[in-house]
């Protein structure tokens, strides 16, 4: 069976975005097909200024999210990224399989830094190295493909490098991954911005609808969404980028084709409204089954020790690999 490796990121509340491009593909599809591990990587949430509290707490809420929204520890892995040791004790061998120009290629890095060094911040040296550690997370396990949006494509070609470098190098060690894209609402853009990608670190959140965010709130974000000047709807990403934002979520709430759905609508009002309406039922049984977990903690830390158990099974031999393949001691 195929393996797969994907994470999520503590860096701030889940959203519909990380729902429709990841989440969901994981919970309908994944974990069904393929021998799946999903992980919180919360090492990557140090990359830049952080509150160690609230790490943890979106750690946890991030954990209890995947398992709400229909991951079964039965059919896959569920484990939090710091919790097993193999990722940091690969990644500094790929730091020193990468080169520098390599790292600093990263659209993610430029965009990142740039925008620290904008706001007088300084740049943490582990912003520039973390695609060694992402590709740790892909390669300890053997993993074949990598479910990811547009904007990590980068990530996983840098890792496919890596890889194929080592075993040159070294002679076979890792499996040679591939990205895979989910093929619809691979991006959910901000409503209020909607050409840009609806992050959940984002510090503007009147665009952003978080998987926890009460109904009323949801249909108020997608009242308010910008749409464009005219009043035809169509359905063309360039031109009319926000009522093809509202199509594309609609479609993926329900099933449809943005370009089909778009023939229904004659205003902005009634598209808006549906959309809000399938927004709101999408998300009701993920708020319901989260609130049942938060009051089962107990349950919550037993998947998130035994999927840490099997992930550390799972990775340690090909660690162990890795590092008598550069020629380091093994331990007496």
């Amino acid at each position: 069976m195929r393996r797969i490796f994907s994470g999520i990121k503590p860096t701030g509340h889940l959203t519909l975005g990380n729902y429709l491009g990841a989440v969901r593909q994981w919970v309908e599809v994944e974990q069904h097909q393929a021998d799946a591990l999903f992980s919180v990587v919360d090492l990557h949430a140090l990359t830049v200024d952080h509150e160690p509290a609230r790490v943890r707490r979106l750690s946890r809420q991030a954990a209890t999210l995947l398992l709400a929204a229909g991951l079964e520890p039965a059919r896959c892995t569920v484990f939090v990224q710091s919790h097993v040791d193999e990722h940091t004790r690969l990644s500094y061998l790929l730091e020193c399989t990468a080169t520098d120009g390599e790292m600093r290629r990263m659209i993610q890095y430029k965009e990142k830094s740039a925008r620290e060094r904008a706001t007088g911040g300084s740049v943490r040296l582990s912003l520039l190295t973390y695609p060694a550690l992402m590709a740790a997370d892909i390669l300890a396990y053997g993993a074949h493909e990598v479910p990811v949006g547009d904007d990590q494509v980068q990530h996983v070609e840098l890792t496919r490098d890596l890889a194929v470098r080592f075993n040159q190098r070294y002679g076979r060690t890792f499996t040679v991954p591939k990205a895979v894209r989910p093929a619809v609402a691979a991006r959910v853009m901000d409503l209020q911005d909607p050409t840009s990608k609806m992050g959940k670190s984002h510090a503007e959140t009147a665009g952003i609808v978080y998987l926890l965010d009460e109904a009323e709130v949801v249909r108020k974000k997608v009242m308010r969404a910008v749409t464009d000047s005219g009043t035809d709807v169509t359905y063309d990403r360039e031109t009319q980028p926000g009522v093809a934002n509202l199509l594309e979520m609609l479609a993926a709430c329900t099933g449809g084709k943005p370009a089909e759905l778009a023939e229904g609508y004659t205003a902005y009002g009634a598209l808006k409204k549906d959309t809000a309406d399938a927004v709101v039922e999408l998300l009701r049984p993920v708020r319901r089954r989260h609130a049942e977990l938060c009051a089962d903690p107990g349950y919550v830390d037993g998947v998130l020790r035994e999927g840490a158990e099997r992930a550390r099974g799972l990775a340690r031999p090909t660690v162990d690999a890795a590092y008598a393949a550069v020629g380091l001691m093994r331990p007496a």
